[in-house]
């Protein structure tokens, strides 16, 4: 459920530096199942249509008892080389983020756009409308090398296989989304600044929550369209549609078939993956290509059970209230550090107040490194929703798969060594950079929990 955090704490953060938020949700290579569909955007491409047969296909290794994660030897080095690369990339990544902030207030950037709105007009809308972008722009502009090296990780381990050109092209479009709606909420917060100077981390809050809300609805139809291509379920493969239907009912549930979709995730990554978002009209269920055309049906159906445990569980409401309830305090805390800031350098920034356009770099640096710290607490939540989920997968696939938990152990051994999950992380990694159990936890979990041979009640699917 990574996308709900990003959405939360960037629903301040739209626009800032890219390292910024890689801060945020760097756990890539930890997470599989996720509701998200990954932090980089792509190109729509003419999607592959997976094998006919694909999802007939016999699990490789159904001889083979898992209980443990055991890639081989040299899946295992790989995963950990591009594990550490990854984890040196995220801090060094948040510590150019910060230090750009703060770059652009020792040099004066953000009082220089001021300066240039104010004379192109006194009207706070015209202001508005010319400094956010600039500053915006400037901070995305600077932080593309941190992009450019993300991507250049993910391509050298054959995570990524997409081409610069259309890169650069998904980067813009994201930039160009990123405008849009950091100005929007770059003038809802200096409007309630500018209303109550000492409760305007209170009132912000809650005018954001509606935009939260909104972006969350609209992302599934207007906005992951313009990124890839959705196909129903229905019409790419009817047949595995037919045994999600039996899931479905598994779980007393209705999920119409118009609500599910295949991803061309293919087009630029090579990881397994799959996916619930949106909600209301908005809401389904989205299977990347990927997991069809590696994953055998009742692998696929496990995965789908996982997703479908989100919806049963309620899992996206609870988890956008709880990690909002968090951006709350981050903003007071927000509130109280950035105007000690201002008070001991602002002069020497040439920042004002907290009302004056120019203090946006200080509240992005601010926030941003709060919620960097907060990542463990974020990542903690995150973690109990997406382990819930997983024993809601075994539970509702019991009866309609034979062996589900070597089916599902099988299916995050295969995923595991295609993503390539950390074999074996440390605790500190485990809290700082994953929102998913580890890869082993994963794997033991599904293959032991089996309540049905003990003689108890499952937990959720009777």
């Amino acid at each position: 459920m990574k996308r709900l955090r990003i959405l939360v704490v960037c629903c301040f953060l739209a626009s800032a530096s890219p390292a910024i938020v890689a801060g945020q949700s760097s756990t890539n290579n930890a997470s599989t199942n996720s509701t998200s569909n990954g932090n980089a955007m792509a190109t729509p491409q003419s999607e592959p249509t997976p094998p006919a047969n694909a999802q007939a296909a016999p699990a490789p290794a159904a001889t083979k008892t898992i209980v443990e994660y055991a890639p081989p030897a040299a899946e295992y080095a790989r995963a950990k080389a591009y594990s550490t690369a990854h984890y040196r990339h995220v801090f060094i990544d948040a510590l150019y983020g910060f230090l750009l902030l703060l770059v652009l207030l020792r040099w004066r950037v953000a009082p220089a756009f001021r300066n240039l709105a104010e004379r192109a007009s006194s009207n706070r809308f015209l202001q508005l409308i010319i400094f956010a972008p600039l500053i915006l722009l400037t901070i995305a502009v600077i932080g593309i090398a941190s992009d450019i090296w993300d991507e250049s990780l993910q391509r050298a381990y054959g995570l990524s296989v997409q081409a610069w050109g259309p890169w650069l092209r998904d980067w813009t479009l994201n930039q160009a989304i990123g405008l849009i709606v950091g100005t929007l909420l770059v003038g809802i917060l200096y409007v309630v600044i500018r209303l109550s100077p000492r409760r305007w981390w209170f009132y912000f809050w809650l005018a954001s929550i509606p935009i939260l809300l909104l972006m969350f609805f609209a992302q599934p139809i207007i906005i992951d369209p313009m990124f890839y291509t959705f196909k129903p379920l229905a019409t790419v493969q009817p047949a595995l549609l037919a045994e999600m239907q039996k899931v479905v009912h598994r779980g007393g549930m209705e999920i119409p078939d118009d609500r599910m979709f295949v991803m061309n995730a293919s087009s630029k990554t090579t990881g397994l993956n799959a996916y619930v978002t949106g909600f209301g009209a908005s809401k389904r269920v989205v299977v990347w290509d990927n997991t069809i055309a590696n994953a055998t049906v009742p692998e696929t159906l496990f995965v789908f059970g996982h997703e479908m445990g989100h919806y049963v569980l309620h899992h996206i409401p609870k988890e956008m209230a709880i990690d909002a309830t968090i951006l709350l305090f981050l903003l007071y805390l927000g509130f109280r550090l950035s105007n000690g800031m201002l008070a001991r350098w602002g002069v020497q920034w040439d920042v004002r107040d907290l009302t004056d356009w120019a203090s946006l770099p200080v509240l992005l640096f601010v926030i941003s490194l709060l919620a960097f710290l907060a990542t463990p607490v974020f990542n903690g939540v995150s973690r109990h929703f997406e382990h819930e989920a997983d024993r809601y997968g075994l539970e509702v696939i019991h009866g309609i798969v034979a062996d589900p938990n070597q089916v599902a152990a099988h299916y995050f051994q295969k995923s595991g060594e295609k993503n390539l999950a950390d074999p074996d992380p440390s605790t500190f990694v485990k809290i700082w950079f994953f929102d998913h159990p580890t890869r082993p936890e994963r794997v033991h979990f599904v293959a032991t929990y089996n309540p049905w041979a003990e003689g108890e009640q499952p937990k959720y699917v009777k």
